[in-house]
């Protein structure tokens, strides 16, 4: 099949998914030497693959070591994973950037309807200050597609975003506040608001700003400070196109062009049923011209109706079993 834009973002079943997910495997096989590698010493009987689910999925830390673009290709632009101190950072080498437009700007459309509807508010100091990142260059275009005159990014001024906050809800607008995890605490220490229809989205982490919380005690703590029922939550990063988002509770859901499934970490060949806890693998189609087949270091559960929880992270790096190749 001819694999095109509209193929991967007009997938509607299962069977469409599959047929898809197939294709841009043998594609990926065929023009992504890193990936052809790793399979054909994975599984040099590849070509009988006829499933999703049987597809060799690429450990993340490739992006760390590894140029996933085909050879005769440049890059349209590269992503960068922040790092710790002293430790490597992913790559990402898009080709063609407007997938990753079409996929972030259809799958918000599809959990919360049309970005010109919404005010974008940024709470993103750590991202801001660096370069590289994939999550700036989304929201940046979020914000701009908006048009509303209060959509902006903050950085550290709470009473600049407090009166925002005020004026927006004076107006019944729509409004969205990402926000990485710290930065949304510090706010509220600072200012208490009661926006009950602000949709609140954290990003996760403290990044070494605060002690970590578990979620239950961290969605009740900004629910109290923001005056909102529930906590959204954007699962997305460096090495990815897509992202899944939650709506509270901490429960995720893909678009239709990506899928979670949960490995077994003990054989991270093999997946486990619903409501145990194993390494999350991500399908995103829309990752065509790098890998769309990837091997998380999350740790999370799959549900019913292809949701999911992402619980934490592997205490080591390297996955057992799953680093072949690496170096």
């Amino acid at each position: 099949m001819n694999i095109n834009k509209k193929s991967i973002f007009e997938i509607k079943t299962e069977a469409q998914f599959n047929e898809v997910a197939l294709a841009v495997f043998r594609f990926q096989i065929e023009n992504i030497p890193v990936y052809q590698e790793f399979v054909h010493h994975l599984n040099p009987n590849w070509i009988s693959i006829q499933h999703y689910t049987d597809i060799p999925f690429l450990p993340i830390e490739f992006f760390k070591g590894h140029k996933l673009i085909a050879p005769n290709k440049e890059a349209e632009i590269a992503f960068s994973s922040s790092g710790t101190t002293g430790s490597s950072t992913s790559k990402h080498f898009v080709q063609d950037v407007s997938y990753y437009e079409d996929s972030y700007q259809k799958a918000f459309e599809i959990f919360y309807g049309a970005a010109t509807e919404y005010c974008f508010l940024a709470l993103l100091p750590n991202y801001l200050e660096r370069e590289g990142s994939s999550l700036i260059y989304m929201i940046d275009d979020l914000i701009k597609t908006s048009q509303h005159p209060e959509s902006a990014f903050l950085l550290y001024d709470h009473e600049l975003l407090f009166n925002k906050l005020e004026k927006l809800k004076k107006q019944n607008q729509k409004t969205v506040l990402i926000g990485v995890t710290y930065a949304l605490l510090d706010f509220i220490e600072a200012y208490q608001i009661h926006f009950p229809e602000l949709i609140i989205m954290e990003t996760g982490g403290m990044k070494g700003r605060r002690k970590e919380m578990i979620r239950e005690e961290l969605h009740q703590t900004l629910c109290k400070g923001f005056g909102v029922k529930h906590i959204h939550s954007e699962y997305g990063m460096t090495e990815l196109l897509s992202q899944a988002y939650s709506k509270g509770d901490g429960i995720f859901e893909c678009p239709p062009w990506m899928k979670v499934m949960i490995r077994d970490v003990n054989d991270p060949l093999s997946y486990l049923e619903q409501n145990k806890t194993g390494g999350i693998n991500v399908i995103d189609l829309a990752n065509i011209n790098s890998c769309s087949f990837i091997a998380t270091q999350d740790l999370g559960k799959c549900y019913r109706n292809n949701t999911f929880e992402v619980l934490g992270r592997f205490d080591n790096s390297d996955i057992r079993g799953c680093n072949l190749l690496i170096g």
